[in-house]
């Protein structure tokens, strides 16, 4: 099959099975200037009018985890359309004005528009931040009904954990607080009000409770950093403290150093929590999409099977913001939760699923 007809039929899965567009319905797709995020918006595009749907594409230069969002973009996304589609060569960017007047919702901060009114107004919405044209054509014709069961299950066992401990063959040993949190599930289902996550879909992923996590991470499969996703050569060791990263092994791995040097530059953020939050762990997830593999892009290496994530900046409690979001990669996991009765399950032995 040609790739036009490759990308053609994965858009129309993506339009019909993961949103289940109607017809009537606003769509707002916001992309950058680049060949692969353009062809894949275009597909989207076309896909979401065949099914009746009335589509816009909003266009805006690349933007990176440290960059404001365009104005028009913000504004394009305050008309409130029943379905945004995030497809950027990087980051969609931050909301420059609600990251200094933040919306208020449950008592705590939101500081993005996007999120907000998927929250008070249940806009359906995927972003596919780095997506590439093969990415898309590869890991989004999958089994559903499949990586929704797995999703279910781990968040049933993950919603009632007290506590996680991740070890690994590489040298990962950390134990971390899951007391009132909830698991959130990346599982390509997003045609409910509100829904919202991933493409390509597939990982289920928890804020850790407030500095409770403690221990050691070896990063070996790929990482966040300033200048992009790479694939680690020079295995990265963090040591974890009350919930915070409080050294790297930058005499041993250059990609610690880029790591480092990607912290420090989150740490100043002129917001003292903001600053402060740098360090902290922001996310754990595992990665459940069959068709993903590890290629040094982060939005398919996440959702790779045999892998975990933890992330350092902000988490998805919104209880820790931070102006970064480093997700990194633990290879061939061995996951372990206990629960209030004392008693504890490993779902994941050595990267195969036991859940």
């Amino acid at each position: 099959m040609e790739t036009s007809e490759k990308l053609k039929r994965s858009a129309e899965i993506a339009v019909k099975d993961i949103l289940k567009a109607k017809k009537g319905e606003k769509a707002l797709i916001i992309t950058n200037p680049e060949p692969d995020v353009m062809n894949i918006s275009q597909a989207l595009y076309n896909a979401l009018a065949a099914a009746g749907a009335i589509p816009v594409i909003v266009v805006q230069p690349v933007k990176t985890q440290f960059d404001y969002s365009e104005p028009a973009v913000v504004a394009a996304i305050k008309t409130e359309p029943e379905i945004i589609l995030s497809i950027s060569r990087n980051k969609l960017g931050k909301d420059k004005e609600a990251m200094e007047h933040p919306y208020i919702l449950d008592g705590k901060e939101v500081n993005n528009t996007y999120h907000y009114l998927m929250e008070t107004k249940k806009i359906r919405s995927f972003w596919s931040p780095s997506i590439t044209e093969d990415m898309f054509i590869r890991t989004v014709p999958i089994d559903y009904a499949e990586l929704k069961a797995n999703c279910r299950r781990l968040k049933g066992y993950m919603d009632k954990a007290v506590r996680m401990q991740i070890t690994a063959p590489g040298g990962t040993d950390l134990s971390v607080g899951l007391s009132g949190r909830e698991t959130i599930q990346d599982d390509g289902d997003f045609s409910a009000p509100g829904a919202g996550g991933n493409v390509p879909a597939g990982e289920v992923f928890i804020s850790p409770e407030l500095g409770t996590s403690q221990g050691t991470i070896v990063f070996d499969g790929s990482i966040s950093v300033k200048s992009g996703d790479i694939v680690i050569n020079h295995p990265i060791k963090a040591t974890v403290e009350k919930g915070f990263v409080t050294s790297l092994n930058t005499n041993e791995s250059p990609e610690a150093v880029i790591l480092a040097e990607t912290i420090e530059e989150g740490a100043k953020a002129p917001n003292p929590e903001y600053a402060k939050n740098a360090r902290n762990l922001g996310e754990i997830g595992i990665g459940l999409n069959p068709a993903a593999q590890i290629t040094g892009n982060m939005l398919e290496d996440e959702k790779a099977f045999h892998t975990c994530h933890i992330a350092i900046g902000h988490n998805y409690d919104e209880d820790a913001p931070a102006i970064i979001h480093l997700d990194g990669l633990v290879r061939n996991p061995t996951i372990e939760l206990f629960f209030e009765d004392g008693s504890s399950k490993v779902i994941l032995r050595k990267g195969i699923l036991e859940a």
